[in-house]
């Protein structure tokens, strides 16, 4: 039985198996659960409260910013900044390191995050996240840049949350992942998903297709095999789904299977991928690895990648292993 296992409950009980993981770690998670509860409801009100609609600025990366964007980037701060389990933060909708205040005491952790993936959907009602990160850092002095471009492989923990029909957390330690749905009424995050596994087989895959003039041979070559049906060298049919929303994109995945596929593309070269390494897609690769699925940029684990800076781009490729497995092939061949 899981329907009265709550996060927090989980999160104790895991601490004690593994005695690794400190009584601060298991606050950090705490502080942020907090953080996204207060993000759910912000979104659940949406116009209620006027927060929908576009801000009169840009981010990094020359997006325009949702007011959202910036309303959870300050809940985000705001809530981990002075706990004292951090000794430093990156956001995707900051342009540098974020420092704690001297007058703050100073943690073991890292954190990054996205705090609402998927903006651009929330005008419209449909699916966002946030997506988050931690890392370790074991420096007495405060934490430098190249302290947060650790490797994807080097993530104590992972997770997102989904802002839905149901607000749910999908999260990862390193064994294991689990889902939790937000129980309104008692304000607590309940585990819902226990151990969840992506399927190896799948006959799903989600792609842009509009972007399809960009791609390199190899992507046009599986997509074409797949749209081919059983006709085709597949041999079977498959279905095209598109969210345009990470977080949801992934958690169909792994609740059924799938392909997720934002590859590199030839339009502009400077830019080898759509989405962030540090803040999406290291942290899905670390989820969609532990439920036994694979992530890839097409030519490298996404783990392995070594990162060159807070907001690196990449492609992105992910889900189950089998189809992975043979998009990696097709590169290589």
């Amino acid at each position: 039985m899981t329907k009265n296992v709550t996060l927090t409950r989980f999160i104790i009980e895991q601490q004690r198996e593994f005695p690794g993981v400190s009584g601060t770690f298991t606050l950090l998670l705490n502080d942020i659960v907090k953080a996204c509860k207060q993000i759910s409801h912000m979104v659940n009100r949406g116009d209620l409260i006027g927060v929908l609609g576009s801000a009169d600025s840009e981010n990094i990366q020359g997006e325009v910013q949702k007011k959202l964007d910036i309303i959870t980037n300050d809940i985000m701060v705001d809530s981990l900044i002075w706990t004292g389990h951090l000794s430093g933060m990156a956001s995707e909708e900051v342009d540098d390191i974020i420092r704690i205040p001297d007058h703050y005491p100073r943690g073991k952790y890292l954190a990054l995050f996205d705090p609402l993936d998927g903006s651009s959907n929330i005008d419209v009602n449909l699916t966002v996240g946030t997506i988050f990160s931690i890392l370790r850092y074991n420096g007495t002095d405060e934490p430098q840049l190249k302290d947060f471009l650790q490797k994807g492989g080097e993530q104590v923990c992972a997770g997102f949350v989904l802002y839905g029909p149901s607000t749910m957390m999908i999260l990862t330690t390193g064994h294991g992942v689990n889902g939790f749905t937000l129980d309104q009424d008692i304000g607590e995050f309940i585990l819902t998903h226990p151990n969840m596994t992506i399927p190896s087989e799948t006959s799903e895959f989600a792609i842009n297709m509009s972007n399809q003039q960009f791609w390199e041979a190899p992507v046009k070559r599986y997509i074409d095999e797949c749209v081919a049906g059983e006709n085709g060298p597949r041999g079977k049919s498959f279905n095209m789904r598109w969210v345009a929303s990470l977080v949801a994109e992934v958690f169909r995945i792994l609740t059924r299977g799938g392909v997720f596929l934002y590859p590199y593309d030839l339009r502009d070269p400077a830019k080898p991928g759509r989405l962030r390494l540090m803040y999406e897609a290291n942290p899905v690769a670390f989820i969609v690895e532990q439920a036994g699925g694979a992530c890839s940029t097409g030519r490298e684990r996404m783990l392995d990648v070594q990162p060159k800076g807070l907001h690196q781009r990449v492609p992105l490729i992910l889900g189950s292993k089998s189809e992975v497995d043979r998009i990696i092939e097709y590169h290589q061949s």
